[in-house]
């Protein structure tokens, strides 16, 4: 393999095999490294993930070459996907950039309103050999001035209409996910909808289903933050056995970008408190970006179950 591909094939894969691809946020290089270094090591597919907040932090043509490379060096699945996509004119903007595959975020909009502007980007991206996601049901958490302060679940029945009147290639449904570190209060008790999952799949036999918000908020880099100087303070994620049954089931995509930031920051925060005199910012990024590595790829053996699939 030699170029970023489309999700369709992976999808189709991961719906027959019953395991979830893992798709992660990046807005550098080093990220790009860790996401890529650990699904070639696992021999996993994989989604390199980008909201508009990337492309305002840096030109998406140097973000585009470095994950074409990538995906060439590695030899497995590679596809580079818009994350919350707002309105047409920025799907069109990643679209020419070289992304393979959009998502076009209207679940804030009423619900025709966002039929229409789903349709529209399907209608649009189909012609050009690129995939689209669209969502419905309202994820709590905010993350990069992403989600809401209250989630709504997705319902079922309106789902399969909102599939059928957009032609959308997946769906991010919203049963108890949540952005940001932050996922819960203390006390609540995180717990994802399978009943909701298992009613939605039965009425889209074969559609992939994503969650959005599916970081697990690992433990040990909230300690190791906290450890180093950091403030962490109640952050909760979803249980990996509960993403991990989910993977088992329709959902083929599970997105991931709150644990790259607590691994990243945890290790270079490591560093730098344990080596004060260190100037050298490939020391401290490197660490950063072996950190989030180890965890991708414990999340590919562990949680996705995508690992040995390539």
């Amino acid at each position: 393999m030699n170029s970023l591909v489309t999700t369709k094939e992976m999808f189709e894969r991961a719906y027959r095999e019953h395991f979830a691809v893992g798709a992660f946020n990046f807005n550098h290089m080093e990220l790009i490294q860790a996401i890529v270094g650990a699904a070639a090591e696992t021999r996993s597919p994989v989604i390199l993930q980008a909201s508009s907040f990337t492309a305002k932090y840096s030109d998406l043509g140097y973000f585009v070459a470095i994950a074409e490379y990538a995906a060439e060096k590695a030899k497995v699945p590679v596809a580079l996907h818009l994350d919350h996509g707002e309105d047409l004119e920025t799907v069109k903007k990643f679209i020419s950039a070289g992304f393979t595959s959009v998502m076009i975020d209207g679940s804030h909009l009423p619900y025709d309103e966002n039929i229409a502007v789903t349709k529209e980007v399907c209608d649009y991206s189909h012609e050009r050999g690129v995939v689209v996601e669209g969502e419905l049901g309202t994820i709590s958490g905010i993350e990069d001035s992403i989600g809401s302060e209250i989630g709504l679940y997705t319902d079922p029945e309106q789902a399969a209409d909102f599939v059928a009147r957009t032609g959308v290639d997946s769906l991010a449904v919203a049963i108890g996910t949540s952005h940001g570190a932050y996922k819960f209060k203390p006390g609540q008790d995180p717990k994802l909808r399978l009943d909701l999952l298992d009613r939605i799949e039965s009425l889209l036999p074969g559609l992939p289903i994503v969650l959005h918000g599916a970081s697990s908020v690992d433990q040990r880099d909230v300690e190791i933050i906290n450890t180093y100087g950091g403030k962490i303070d109640s952050a909760i994620g979803i249980p990996p056995e509960m993403l991990r049954e989910a993977a088992k089931k329709a959902v083929c995509k599970v997105n991931v970008d709150t644990d790259l930031r607590l691994a990243m920051t945890g290790a270079v925060r490591e560093v730098l408190c344990k080596e004060p005199g260190v100037i050298d910012t490939r020391k401290y990024i490197g660490a950063g970006r072996e950190r989030v590595k180890e965890r991708i790829i414990d999340k590919m053996e562990k949680i996705l179950l995508s690992a040995g699939r390539y």
